[in-house]
């Protein structure tokens, strides 16, 4: 049962779809361009954005990650070249992002180190206390239950392990904030359509991004869903914020 506000807005409301199927059919949709339309939409900072949240877990030195939402396995690739893991494991409900980034990961000869399946945050096939880290970035806004995606993230990290999310935020400052709602509700839809041929799912990431409990709210559902010692790092002006807890 959907709990929170974002976990009911879909990219197609007449769909009848859920919308963890429409999320899957858009981003298979999608990707073939989605990482050029990221490092477009954002002038190449959100992979800056990902180094600096996969450095929160540094000192930690985890051997075995999982990776939610992994889509094209950026977040993967610079896991493996930051920390040197023994294994990555990836997954994500699209598999024509997954098709990709196992591409990427093929021509680095990666594939023992990194692997990538379809699956279901909400869901997870693995058995408790089995990861010590977990990162999911740009991801935890497509929850279709985000309280049940939480309870599952917990579950299969160790004891001492640390979840790492990396998401959308909005900046509060008032010049600041005036413009990323233009350049959020005008111009990010319209490139998106032209670039990627669909609109849509640039109007979905907009709607998404402005129902996502964000900040000090975020905080205090991981705190409901089992998480502790977390706290969270603003990044560009808060349009990225990075959160962590551990179990």
């Amino acid at each position: 049962m959907a709990k929170y506000a974002h976990d009911l807005v879909v990219p197609d409301v007449a769909s009848g779809l859920s919308k963890k199927n429409q999320v899957a059919a858009m981003f298979d949709n999608i990707a073939h361009k989605y990482d050029f339309l990221n490092r477009f939409m954002s002038a190449g900072i959100d992979v800056g954005w990902r180094k600096r949240a996969i450095k929160e877990l540094v000192l930690l030195r985890p051997k075995v990650i999982l990776d939610v939402a992994t889509g094209t396995a950026d977040v993967a690739l610079l896991t493996n070249k930051i920390l040197h893991p023994n294994k990555i494991i990836g997954i994500d409900i699209s598999e024509g992002m997954l098709k990709l980034g196992r591409e990427k990961i093929e021509k680095l000869n990666l594939q023992k180190t990194i692997q990538l399946q379809l699956g279901d945050c909400e869901n997870l096939s693995f058995e408790d206390n089995y990861f010590d880290a977990i990162t999911v970035a740009f991801g935890v806004r497509n929850f279709e239950n985000l309280e049940k995606g939480l309870k599952e993230v917990l579950r299969v990290l160790k004891p001492q392990g640390k979840f790492v999310v990396l998401e959308c935020s909005k900046p509060q400052k008032q010049g600041i904030k005036g413009f990323y709602n233009f350049y959020m509700n005008k111009i990010m839809p319209n490139f998106g359509r032209i670039l990627s041929g669909n609109k849509q799912a640039y109007s979905y990431l907009n709607n998404s991004v402005q129902a996502f409990p964000e900040g000090q709210q975020f905080l205090t559902i991981m705190n409901e869903a089992g998480f502790t010692q977390t706290y969270l790092t603003t990044l560009s002006l808060g349009v990225c914020t990075i959160y962590c807890g551990s179990k």
